[in-house]
């Protein structure tokens, strides 16, 4: 009987949501192939939550000659969130990244992040991409400055683009955060929550490669209310981080 050989344990795994996106997994997935090749071993792991077009499609014709490729398929829409954690859950490195299926999150910025990661030590627990030279409409812009001005100023977390896609993350320290829908707009101020730190690396943005926004106005730029004062109270609630003493020696 032919065994097929098991791949290595990657050192990053990439996580990319997509709907709706057929004409941008495949340049996508070129430009993540390209940037990942200088970090070692890695995979990637896209997520195609209930796209109704050729996205499922697409996805399977560039994963027969990609091994390092993981499809994971929701049966239906569930949203951005659930979407990163579903791949999240699938990866197999230590160290996660996201960034968005619509292209506009350059991947080239994938190695830097990793390292920036790397360099801080284990009390980082995330390194948050904050976007120059956004692409979006002069709306969106206004729209996310807002939301994003009103966020920091009530969670204090010192960031001001909380809702670009560009992360990268222990797997570990992801896995541990209380889940909610909108959690990906928040992972900076409930890092700081459980004691890590959060490095923050300026990323360029793009213009969207093909189609439009598949994820709606309060999913995409909004936060709702009922979150944001949700995690003001999570952060409020937190206690003293315990730090593990070392066993005794006999």
């Amino acid at each position: 009987m032919l065994t097929v050989p098991s791949l290595p344990l990657p050192l990053l795994s990439v996580v990319v949501p997509v709907r709706n996106e057929v004409g941008n997994v495949g340049p996508l997935l070129a430009d993540i192939e390209t940037a990942c090749a200088q970090v070692g071993a890695f995979e990637v792991v896209f997520v195609n939550d209930g796209s109704t077009d050729g996205t499922a499609a697409a996805l399977a014709a560039l994963a027969t000659s990609r091994p390092w490729l993981k499809i994971v398929g929701h049966a239906q829409s569930c949203g951005q969130s659930a979407a990163v954690r579903t791949g999240v859950r699938h990866a197999r490195a230590p160290i996660v990244a996201t960034l968005d299926g619509d292209g506009q999150n350059d991947p080239a910025f994938l190695p830097a992040m990793l390292t920036a990661l790397q360099g801080a030590g284990m009390q980082a627990g995330l390194v948050q991409g904050q976007r120059v030279g956004r692409k979006d409409t002069g709306f969106k812009k206004l729209q996310s400055r807002i939301a994003n001005g009103v966020r920091g100023r009530l969670l204090k977390d010192g960031t001001r683009d909380a809702g670009c896609g560009l992360k990268c993350f222990r797997r570990e320290a992801y896995l541990a955060l209380p889940y909610f829908d909108a959690l990906h707009r928040f992972m900076p101020a409930l890092m700081v929550r459980e004691g890590y730190q959060v490095v923050h690396l300026d990323v360029r943005d793009r213009p969207r490669l093909s189609g439009v926004s598949n994820y709606g106005f309060f999913d995409r730029l909004w936060v709702g209310i009922l979150d944001l004062v949700g995690v003001w109270w999570l952060i409020r609630r937190r206690r003293r981080v315990p730090q593990i003493m070392p066993e005794a020696q006999p």
